[in-house]
């Protein structure tokens, strides 16, 4: 079971709900407005289906997911340039968001040794 929480236009939330409610088992959606009260805020309980429902949809494997994507060096260049004299990633669009989001899940298929990305095997460190 988990939490789902959506921020949404409220003249979507009808249709996010039915969504969410076709692939997913879910509880009661609470719904909230934003603090500008521009938007709607959805929480929403679910678990994946069971006993007679219908399968979750399989999700792709990363080689799936990424086998057209520009290359790694690529997408942390267009970041990176997307980034350049915005304070604190100010004005970035959700384009900006997905595609780091993504860059770094590559990276992070790309490690073959558990453990933090910030720890550099003895083996591989160079001669001091």
């Amino acid at each position: 079971m988990f939490e789902i929480r959506i921020i949404c236009d409220p003249a979507d939330t009808d249709r996010v709900t039915k969504t969410l409610t076709e692939a997913f088992a879910t509880g009661p959606v609470r719904q909230y407005a934003t603090r500008d009260g521009d938007r709607a805020r959805l929480y929403i309980t679910a678990d994946h289906f069971t006993d007679g429902e219908p399968e979750p949809q399989m999700w792709p494997t990363p080689e799936e997911a990424y086998a057209l994507a520009p290359s790694i060096i690529s997408e942390i260049g267009w970041t990176a340039n997307e980034a350049i004299g915005r304070p604190t990633y100010g004005w970035l669009g959700r384009e900006f968001w997905l595609r780091k989001a993504a860059v770094l899940d590559r990276i992070a298929l790309t490690d073959d040794a558990p453990g933090d990305a910030g720890e550099v095997p003895r083996s591989k460190r160079p001669a001091a």
